[in-house]
């Protein structure tokens, strides 16, 4: 595709990022979060666009389905394909975390900056605090109070799944999620290049990917040679342009050719959409 020969998008590399959600007793799983992570290091910015994972799109040998099914359908080439199908996208790399990792990452990282903005979000995270503890077979530690405040790795898992109890549903979660990754991100950006390089090395074994660790070190000392790159998010479908759809609701229409357009324009313009 021509539009990406241009030499100003020589710098830009998009990855796919999946959250995954894998059940014990299902063999398939599915990827509950589904973002492009665009490493921009001509502008010094790392941008998530998070994808809505009941948006109703095509999936290549399945028909019309959510976008999480592609996962589940066929792993992670399937999803790429049709991230790039839909969204006009040009990824070909990934990374894979379960979520069970995020708390062995955030753990690793000697825990993450969040605000716990409501006694809503507060009550809504110790249940599932709670719940998660039941799931586990042991005990964790509630969150005390609301604020800015340090979590360990499990509560920064269970503040990143809030969505009931008032706390804004399916949207707010995806937004939780990118609080959650700001804030590893913030804790991974104030190392050096070797703190860097040297928690990569720690952190490999919670994720998987598609990039090699020799791809993966330029990009990182690509992204802080100009100092501690800017995080950015944005959310596809963009408020107003969307419906609910399917018998019960269960699906998000939008039009993805003007979807595509936004990602463009985001990605490679730094347009605010």
């Amino acid at each position: 595709d021509s539009q990406f020969n241009d030499e100003k998008y020589d710098d830009i590399t998009n990855i796919a990022l999946f959250g995954l959600d894998v059940r014990p007793e299902e063999e398939n799983c599915r990827s509950d979060t589904m973002m492009i992570v665009t490493v921009d290091n001509t502008r010094g910015k790392i941008k998530l666009s998070s994808l809505m994972r009941d948006s109703l799109v095509e999936i290549d040998g399945v028909g019309e389905d959510k976008l999480n099914a592609a996962y589940f359908r066929g792993g992670p080439s399937l999803a790429i394909r049709t991230i790039n199908e839909n969204f006009g996208t040009d990824i070909e790399d990934y990374i894979a975390v379960n979520f069970e990792q995020v708390v062995e990452i955030v753990d690793a990282l000697d825990g993450i900056e969040i605000n716990v903005a409501s006694e809503a979000e507060l009550t809504e995270l110790n249940r599932v605090i709670r719940d998660y503890g039941l799931e586990q077979g042991k005990e964790f530690s509630p969150v005390e109070k609301t604020g800015l405040q340090t979590l360990d790795g499990v509560q920064a898992l269970c503040y990143g799944r809030i969505r009931k109890g008032n706390t804004g549903d399916d949207w707010s979660r995806v937004e939780r999620q990118s609080v959650v990754l700001n804030a590893m991100f913030a804790k991974i950006s104030s190392m050096d290049a070797n703190g860097l390089l040297g928690i990569m090395n720690r952190l490999m074994p919670y994720v998987t990917t598609s990039l090699a660790p020799a791809d993966i070190a330029p990009l990182i000392v690509g992204a802080v040679k100009n100092g501690i790159p800017t995080l950015e998010h944005t959310r596809v479908p963009v408020d107003g342009e969307w419906s609910y759809s399917g018998n019960s609701g269960e699906y998000i229409t939008y039009d993805l050719d003007v979807a595509a357009d936004h990602i463009h324009a985001y990605i490679y313009d730094d347009a605010d959409i």
